[in-house]
Parts: C-alpha cells; structure tokens; sequence
C-alpha cells in the first residue's frame, strides 16, 4: 500500500504522515496508532502483534 492510499483510508493528515514516517515525530499517540490499523483493515492487536512491540530496545520517554 502506498503512504498515500493508507492516508485516505487512515484519515491523517498528510503532513502528520511525512512527520510520523521521516521519523521526526516520536509521540504517536493511541488515537493515530488506532487510525493507522483501521488504514490497514486490521485491528489494534493485529497492529501492536508484531516483535518491534517487544523489543527490549524500545525508547520510552
């Protein structure tokens, strides 16, 4: 999928995306993780099921 489509289907906002995708934006929050998944047609679970989520190496501010 495109970054483009998945903006459409998600419904953010195209420069968020750019921000969230060029790394600049750290602070996701639960709400666009949420949008994220729904672009994706897949649930929250689904979403966070994946090993980058259990990394010990996660950066938590």
């Amino acid at each position: 999928m495109t970054q483009y489509r998945l903006e459409q289907k998600s419904g953010i906002q195209h420069g968020s995306m750019q921000c969230i995708m060029n790394g600049r934006n750290k602070t996701v929050t639960l709400s666009t993780a949420i949008m994220i998944a729904r672009g994706f047609d897949i649930s929250l679970i689904e979403f966070f099921d994946d090993p980058i989520f259990t990394s010990e190496e996660l950066e938590v501010e």
